[in-house]
């Protein structure tokens, strides 16, 4: 019987060269810390077993215990329960390499202790006092414990391994639980074209000391100068890591997430200006640097955004880890990683640099141009949709992965504080459909008053005239920024998807962005899905907005081109919002060129029809976008691990601690049908 225990912490580092020779990541050598052999000079942060089976996670089983009120709090606390939160009936292959054998029975024993998770919510929104970042204590964490069964070879045709959950409280409604599960058993004979698919992105694994950690960018053989495609961008591997984590592979995507951890920028520099504490980078390379002699070793040269174009800090990079480390944790059913201390701090320090109080008035992150997928100037500088729905997403993500104590109790009511805000103003002013269409071309401007209709200022010119004819009856959408005077109602397709999987449009809401892609599929889909903006700039406008950029010139790259890699965010939203058969048909328009045309980065012209201009071929996140969809479509219940549900709860309470017989109203109250819809 093997007990895996990991109860490591991380010591800070700074964010040069980092090498895994002498690296001493957690203040002392890797061989001492995991008792290897002197002769392996990397740090191994991987336990590996295996597993050839699929099972679909036991439900979680949440038990309200009390509610307390008083003149300051208005709070509810949730219990999980912690042994059956972490008996995810998935067994599970941690590496990408050989195919495991059969007869591994995964013995999760029921831990008695209970998690806590608070879901208070204090009127005081701006009390950012977060004690400092330290987890005191250990972790009491019952381990995973993994038995090996030999099976009987001489029994023919049978498919599945045994599983037994250990429990000293075992009742009938847990065993009418376990009853409910489904064994996903895909015998299907791969395609040729996923078979390609697997083979290529297996080709762009980057290794370093040996083991993987993560994949390039893309693998052109044609491309003379890859600048920094032959990087690891952290939003580029989440299609990657999805996809190994769906096919029992998780070794790479706990290596990706230690490692770039470790980049982390955790201390400022002197002389000259660095990101922000917590920042984590845009991308890393591995590099091999010479030692005296003939002797070499391998270092991790993160890129923070000093070498991008533009020079701009990827904002959306810890938004992405953040929801990665939660999937990996929901797929894997390895909790531990999480929970450890040095994942605790890297991720208490993202919370604390998105949480920051500024200048601004609303909720929402302030970020400047192409701080997201969209890297380039495109006019999304202010309040991008795309960057709200991550950050909500990470935060949801972060409320349930914080380890709750003395030391995070106030970053937690902040972020319960900032997910109430965030949602309600989301919902209220980004949403437009043909009635808040109406609404805006009959607004008043230059309203003095608290209770002003039109509280930003948008004047009713501002409505472009394709947006009359184009929003179907049915349908609506969140624009893509809001600000002072300023409403963008171009369509981003990455920042709906996202509102959708997170839950932070309504259910309507969400019902009536996959109603406008189904009625507007010629536009948003045509040739090859999806559209990643709609409509293109255009003449003035483009000159104007983009700089004349050359690259994002009409319907192509990032001003209304098609990227294939945004069709698993489409697949896991359809999942969700139960409409599999929008996602299946999305997926057979590309499954009918895509390899065809050698993998591209994205395709030009209003309906995908050609190849992008400067398109890299085989590019990794439209190999693995394709792989994770397929997948997906193939075993919808997967999909639950990927998306939340509507909190309603959390929705219900106002932080803004404005009384009703005050002079300041606060406006939720009329808004209230609205936002609970």
């Amino acid at each position: 019987m093997i007990a895996l225990i990991d109860n490591s912490s991380m010591k800070a580092s700074c964010r040069l060269l980092i090498s895994c020779r002498n690296s001493r990541v957690f203040g002392f050598s890797p061989a001492k810390a995991l008792n290897t052999s002197p002769h392996n000079s990397c740090l191994n942060f991987c336990f590996k077993f295996h597993s050839i089976r699929q099972y679909s996670s036991y439900p979680f089983h949440f038990s309200r215990s009390q509610r307390i009120l008083d003149g300051t709090q208005n709070s509810s606390v949730v219990s999980l329960s912690y042994g059956q939160s972490r008996v995810i009936m998935r067994s599970y292959s941690y590496s990408i390499l050989p195919k495991p054998k059969r007869g591994l029975s995964i013995i999760a024993r029921i831990a008695s202790n209970v998690r806590d998770f608070s879901r208070s919510i204090e009127k005081h929104v701006n009390d950012n006092n977060f004690e400092k970042i330290y987890v005191q204590g250990g972790l009491n964490v019952k381990p995973l414990v993994v038995e090996k069964i030999d099976k009987d070879e001489n029994i023919v045709g049978e498919e599945d391994s045994r599983i037994e959950i250990v429990s000293e409280d075992v009742n009938e409604e847990n065993l009418e639980g376990l009853n409910n599960a489904k064994v996903v058993s895909s015998t299907r004979e791969k395609s040729d074209i996923e078979k390609e698919a697997w083979r290529l992105l297996r080709d762009v694994v980057v290794t370093y000391c040996g083991s993987p950690v993560g994949t390039m960018a893309a693998n052109d053989p044609a491309d003379k100068q890859p600048l920094n495609y032959d990087q690891v961008f952290i939003r580029d591997f989440v299609p990657s890591a999805l996809a190994f984590l769906l096919n029992n592979e998780g070794e790479i995507v706990k290596n990706f997430l230690l490692h770039t951890l470790q980049l982390q920028s955790w201390e400022k520099t002197v002389d000259c200006y660095s990101p922000g504490q917590g920042l984590m980078p845009a991308s890393f390379k591995v590099r091999t640097v010479p030692l005296d002699g003939d002797n070499f070793e391998e270092v991790l040269d993160p890129d923070f955004g000093e070498s991008a174009i533009g020079r701009v800090a990827p904002v959306d990079s810890g938004l992405w880890w953040i929801i990665l480390l939660r999937a990996y944790g929901k797929i894997t059913g390895d909790y531990a990683l999480q929970e450890r201390v040095d994942v605790q701090t890297g991720l208490k320090m993202i919370l604390n640099l998105c949480l920051t109080d500024g200048f601004d008035m609303f909720p929402s992150l302030l970020v400047t141009d192409g701080s997201c997928m969209i890297d380039r100037r495109m006019g999304i500088h202010g309040h991008p949709l795309e960057i709200q729905a991550l950050f909500y997403s990470a935060l949801r993500c972060s409320r349930e992965m914080l380890t709750v104590n003395d030391g995070s109790k106030n970053l937690v009511r902040a972020i319960n504080n900032r997910l109430s805000a965030l949602s309600f103003h989301i919902r209220e002013y980004y949403w437009v459909d043909m009635k808040k269409i109406n609404e805006i071309y009959r607004y008043k401007t230059e309203e003095y008053s608290m209770d002003a209709t039109n509280k930003f200022n948008i004047y009713p010119e501002q409505i472009p005239q394709w947006l009359m004819d184009w929003v179907p009856e049915e349908g609506g959408y969140f624009i893509g920024n809001l600000q002072p005077a300023h409403m963008d109602f171009r369509f981003f397709t990455l920042g709906n998807l996202w509102s959708i999987v997170s839950s932070l449009g309504t259910p309507k809401q969400n019902e009536a962005i996959l109603n406008l892609i189904d009625a507007k599929w010629s536009d948003l889909v045509g040739h090859m899905p999806l559209k990643i903006c709609y409509p293109a700039l255009e003449y003035e406008e483009w000159r104007i907005i983009t700089g004349s950029d050359p690259k994002n010139t009409p319907w192509s790259y990032h001003n209304g081109g098609s990227w294939p890699t945004l069709l698993w965010q489409f697949t896991l939203a359809c999942i969700k919002m139960g409409r599999l058969e929008m996602a299946k048909k999305a997926v057979a328009v590309a499954e009918k060129r895509i390899a065809i045309d050698r993998w591209p980065e994205y395709y030009d012209t209003r309906t995908g029809k050609f190849i992008g201009k400067q398109s890299r071929l085989y590019q990794t996140w439209t190999i693995a976008g394709f792989l994770t969809s397929k997948m997906l479509v193939e075993n919808p219940e997967l999909a639950s691990s990927l998306f939340w549900e509507e909190d309603y709860e959390l929705l219900e309470i106002c932080v803004c601690a404005l009384s009703k017989s005050g002079r300041k109203k606060c406006s939720r109250g009329a808004a209230r049908s609205q936002i609970l819809v």
